[in-house]
């Protein structure tokens, strides 16, 4: 397997990653080696807004949830 050096690495950068490794109960090593091979998902905005104009055109605009939360306070 290949080896990773990283270089001039922020101290404060280092100690969360650390720390986010402990609270994971891995290595700093897995931590990182786990964060690197996720899988980054990359969003196109006109796919995202097409989406959003079918969904809409499908199902109308969303109700405004505060007379929704109002009348589930008053029935307790």
């Amino acid at each position: 397997m290949a080896t990773l050096t990283i270089r001039n690495f922020d101290d404060t950068l280092h100690a969360k990653w650390k720390a986010r490794a402990k609270a994971n109960h891995r290595s700093l090593e897995a931590e990182v080696r786990l964060a690197l091979s996720t899988p980054t998902v990359e969003v196109d905005i006109e796919d995202m807004t097409a989406l959003q104009q079918r969904m809409r055109a499908k199902y109308g605009p969303l109700p405004d949830s505060t007379d929704i939360i109002r009348q589930m306070r008053d029935e307790t």
